[in-house]
């Protein structure tokens, strides 16, 4: 079954504010999946937020709610991978 965009927004409501590139502030974050210096990578319902930059720290998690601070130069959204293996992939 496909969503279509704004199914999507509807299914995982979230919200983001950027603050003069050194400032992110999101709500709606379901799951932090990996975080360094370059990039933070979170979940927000069916997609994957990826935020780039230098000097990134994740500064608070809280019912949702994360902050992340430093250069940020680059936000994007990438459609979560299928769990498994190979296999599944090729033929699920």
């Amino acid at each position: 079954m496909n969503i279509e965009p704004q199914e999507r927004a509807l299914a995982a409501p979230h919200k983001l504010c950027l603050e003069n590139r050194s400032r992110l502030s999101l709500t709606g974050i379901t799951q932090v999946e990996s975080f360094d210096e370059t990039a933070v990578v979170l979940q927000t319902g069916p997609d994957m937020l990826v935020i780039r930059g230098e000097g990134l720290h994740l500064r608070s998690l809280d019912n949702g709610q994360v902050q992340v601070d430093g250069t940020v130069s680059a936000i994007t959204y990438e459609t979560a991978r299928p769990v498994g293996g190979l296999w599944s992939r090729l033929f699920g």
